[in-house]
């Protein structure tokens, strides 16, 4: 239960960190708006490098359905452990956008692009093409599994995992992230675009759900790839 419990507030609080830097940089009146792409992908790392150090010695970090299922394939975890972590990490999801909508409902009212809304709490491409959008978020998930397991294949002490991990995410973001916003995470995607979706958030437009099955469907398959690759190289 301990390990549930870790896993729940760890991708709560990935989220309400990652997606309040988003929140800061694209809602108006905010002290961070319009800080730029460098802010977004620097906030993201960070969240995702907060929770790791905290939470990495009791769950093993997951705070992504891809490392759970990637996890099953190699062994490591039980398909019935890795269910109850994917169920508490989309709940950890939803309840972290839902904070997050919180902490900024002014900056939300004073907003008037639906587009910037929706972004808070989910990815979007910059130009539309299904094809090139699952290819964008495939290949970020494909470098980010591939590098989580070089991380775990080399000797880094566990105090410098999560900085690791971190830079794996800033440097995914900085490099492949510009084409969809690389949500790279079903859970981190799927759960704030929930939350989008039931929140009464003053003159928000559609989830734009036609989109949601890429940021889930392309992450799964990009990460077991990445696995499979990963078990040749290393």
């Amino acid at each position: 239960m301990e390990q549930y419990i870790g896993e729940f507030f760890g991708t709560m609080l990935l989220i309400l960190l990652g997606d309040g830097v988003v929140a800061n940089v694209v809602l108006n009146k905010t002290k961070g708006n319009n800080a730029g792409w460098i802010v977004i992908t620097t906030g993201w790392a960070l969240a995702v490098a907060v929770p790791v150090f905290i939470f990495g010695p009791l769950t093993g970090a997951h705070f992504n359905p891809v490392v759970s299922i990637v996890a099953v394939i190699s062994g490591g975890m039980e398909v019935g452990t890795a269910i109850g972590y994917i169920a508490v990490q989309m709940l950890g999801a939803i309840v972290g956008a839902v904070l997050v909508y919180l902490a900024y409902k002014p900056h939300f009212d004073e907003t008037e692009d639906k587009g910037a809304k929706l972004g808070v709490f989910a990815t979007a491409p910059g130009i539309r093409n299904t094809a090139f959008n699952f290819v964008g978020e495939f290949v970020g998930t494909f470098v980010l599994i591939f590098a989580l397991q070089g991380i775990g294949n080399s000797s880094l002490t566990p105090e410098m995992t999560p900085v690791a991990v971190g830079m794996v995410i800033w440097v995914i973001g900085l490099c492949l992230g510009g084409n969809t916003g690389y949500a790279i995470n079903p859970a981190r995607d799927l759960g704030p675009r929930i939350a989008h979706f039931l929140l009464p958030i003053k003159g928000k437009g559609d989830s734009d759900w036609g989109y949601s099955w890429i940021p889930v469907i392309a992450p799964i398959l990009g990460g077991i790839c990445g696995y499979l690759v990963s078990t040749i190289a290393f």
